[in-house]
């Protein structure tokens, strides 16, 4: 059963569905999003799958944070990976992104920081590609 308030919206883009939770819309159209954390995936080559979107305030974005690396504050957004690389039994399940919204400057910026973790890109151990590639398909969305 959902908590009451919340929303979801699915929206899918050729093979990948991409799901948006939220107790709220944010300012940011979904259907803009919903083509980033698209155009940021299929970059690196995922065109199939499943992703969830969700948007949380502050202190459960900090529950999160602490729960999965044990840092006691709250964070703009955080990824959970589902499937991986392994085998999917049915439809990949790509997996979470947590955004919370009052602690980033920029949604479309988390959407597609948050997509690229799920695709095991990590700006704390690559020699600076993940960021380069967002950087990148930031300035795309403006032209």
């Amino acid at each position: 059963m959902k908590p009451r308030g919340v929303r979801e919206r699915r929206r899918s883009v050729a093979g990948l569905e991409i799901e948006f939770i939220a107790d709220g819309v944010p300012a940011v159209a979904d259907a803009e999003l919903n083509r980033l954390c698209a155009t940021a995936l299929a970059r690196v080559g995922v065109t199939e799958g499943h992703v969830a979107i969700e948007f949380v305030d502050e202190e459960r974005i900090r529950e999160l944070n602490l729960r999965h690396r044990n840092i006691d504050q709250p964070t703009d957004v955080l990824s959970f990976g589902v499937d991986e690389a392994g085998p999917a039994a049915g439809p990949r399940e790509l997996g979470d992104i947590v955004i919370c919204p009052a602690r980033t400057e920029d949604l479309r910026e988390a959407v597609i920081h948050g997509a690229l973790h799920l695709t095991g890109m990590d700006h704390e151990t690559d020699a600076g590609e993940m960021l380069a590639l967002q950087e990148d398909l930031l300035r795309c969305r403006q032209t």
